[in-house]
């Protein structure tokens, strides 16, 4: 008999994705709660490659929440939206892989393949869960934000300059998260390098954030032509599951 995807704590996974987060603290409730689970399943428990991205978004998903509640936001109902939808691919993907789907996207097959072993260094894990959520999930959750509020992605309006907020979130976070991931030795080398690193990789998220809402405006044109939209499902997967590949294989420790 083959073994449940998820092991001894299939059932808990299968019934927390039986249902869509319906707003932002949903959303934290359901990554927090995903976390706990993940952190249990053998044979890697708390050093799971998927608990490590996982974590991320949840320390990212939060920030957006505080700022949600600060009012932060320029548009909170697109943010907010934008969130769930985002969120939503996430866990549609999950549980695609929960019932051994081929339709699992190729972007996150290269990280859920790793949860059994062998064991991947955290910091590439993380940010292999970042570019298929990223590469891929966000055109799309863009995409179907802006068609649910019945607007469009246009630069310098208020929802482009919200999107934009959230490269300042992660440029605040990403020091502290991308150092949790270190051992000593690499906080070491990491001291010595000041803020260079730092820097770089706010600078790539920023990069991959703006290349996203390229994507998500070139999939809005051609929303209404199936084999368009599908073409470009496949590119961007394709794409992002060879950059996943390559931040998962030995090459990708030297992110550390």
């Amino acid at each position: 008999m083959t073994e449940p995807v998820w092991g001894p704590v299939h059932r808990d996974i299968v019934d927390l994705l039986a249902d869509h987060p319906a707003d932002v603290p949903a959303v934290v409730d359901h990554l927090t709660k995903l976390q706990d689970l993940l952190v249990r399943l053998p044979p890697l428990e708390a050093s799971n490659p998927l608990a490590d991205f996982n974590r991320l978004y949840l320390v990212i998903t939060e920030s957006v929440l505080d700022g949600l509640y600060d009012g932060r936001f320029a548009d909170p109902v697109f943010l907010s939206r934008l969130d769930v939808e985002f969120a939503a691919r996430y866990f549609d993907a999950l549980r695609m892989w929960t019932e051994s789907s081929p339709g699992t996207p190729k972007a996150w097959t290269c990280l859920f393949e790793r949860m059994r072993g062998p064991d991947a260094r955290p910091l590439p894990s993380a940010a292999a869960g970042v570019n298929a959520h990223i590469n891929f999930d966000l055109p799309f959750a863009l995409v179907t934000t802006f068609d649910h509020l019945e607007s469009e992605p246009v630069d310098s309006s208020e929802q482009h300059a919200d999107y934009l907020e959230i490269n300042a979130i992660f440029a605040d976070k990403i020091p502290s998260l991308r150092r949790g991931y270190l051992e000593r030795w690499q906080l070491i080398i990491d001291t010595l390098n000041g803020d260079i690193d730092d820097w770089y990789q706010g600078e790539l998220v920023e990069y991959t954030r703006d290349v996203a809402w390229r994507n998500a405006q070139k999939i809005w044109r051609c929303r209404h032509d199936p084999e368009a939209r599908e073409s470009e499902r496949a590119r961007l997967d394709r794409t992002a599951a060879a950059l996943g590949r390559l931040l998962l294989s030995p090459l990708g420790a030297l992110l550390q």
